[in-house]
């Protein structure tokens, strides 16, 4: 009984360990750990649920367990999983234990699109949305390089230094040193709409709704967490940019 209370608990934290990490909203979590709680006879649970860490217990026995949350990143097809496969235990199509082990794959091995379609797609919005925002034809190209090689160096950054933030802005300062570079050389004529629209794959758009969400739900610890992190995020995009500025302001036609 023992073991199976500690096998509940643990699927428990898993699911919500990843939906919190993949960018999922706290009353989205609290709901999915106690509807597995529920379908597994255990209706009298407890769980608590920050952007920090997740805590669950069961009224029925003395488990208690903690898990912590890691980074927080944006990955709905991880959410989705947990909630098809959360769906599916409910319906007693899967068991309990099929339910840990396929929770521990998707933690592990959910598959991402490839990295020349996340790059082709931070191009294309970059350039499109420079068009959005009143920028020129004439910038569409440039821009889309820029938007492009941010990608890449975000990523590059974020895979080899553990140091939190400080790729976004070495991102920001990298897009606009391209973006003197190209105003500089007549190959584009708008250094503003260039940086805009490549600094918006940046933006923690996301992190600011579900944040807004949380503290509307009256999860305010997760909220501000959640958007204390958006405020630091944005703050970096903007120093790398000022930086740029204020080497190479002088120096813009």
């Amino acid at each position: 009984m023992e073991k199976a209370d500690g096998l509940l608990i643990d699927t428990c934290l898993l699911a919500g360990r990843i939906m919190m990490e993949s960018g999922s909203e706290v009353y989205r979590v609290e709901d999915t750990m106690n509807r597995i709680a529920v379908n597994a006879n255990e209706p009298n649970s407890n769980s608590y649920v920050t952007a920090t860490g997740i805590f669950m217990g069961l009224k029925s026995s003395h488990y208690t367990q903690i898990e912590n949350v890691g980074e927080r990143m944006i990955n709905l097809e991880k959410v989705e999983a947990v909630n098809q496969l959360s769906r599916e235990f409910a319906e007693k199509k899967v068991a309990l234990t099929t339910l840990y082990k396929e929770l521990k794959r998707i933690d592990k091995d959910t598959p991402e699109f490839p990295m020349m379609v996340q790059l082709f797609s931070a191009a294309f919005l970059s350039a499109f949305l420079m068009l959005l925002f009143g920028g020129s034809w004439m910038n569409f190209i440039p821009t889309f390089l820029i938007g492009g090689i941010g990608f890449l160096v975000k990523s590059s950054v974020k895979r080899n230094f553990e140091l939190r933030f400080f790729d976004t802005f070495l991102t920001s300062f990298v897009i606009g040193t391209l973006a003197f570079f190209f105003t500089k050389t007549s190959l584009a004529v708008s250094f503003d709409f260039m940086c805009i629209g490549a600094v918006m794959p940046l933006v923690p758009g996301v992190a600011i709704t579900t944040s807004l969400r949380d503290i509307l739900a009256g999860h305010l610890v997760s909220g501000l967490v959640r958007g204390t992190e958006a405020i630091i995020v944005a703050t970096s995009i903007a120093l790398g940019i000022a930086c740029v500025l204020f080497i190479f302001g002088g120096l813009l036609p």
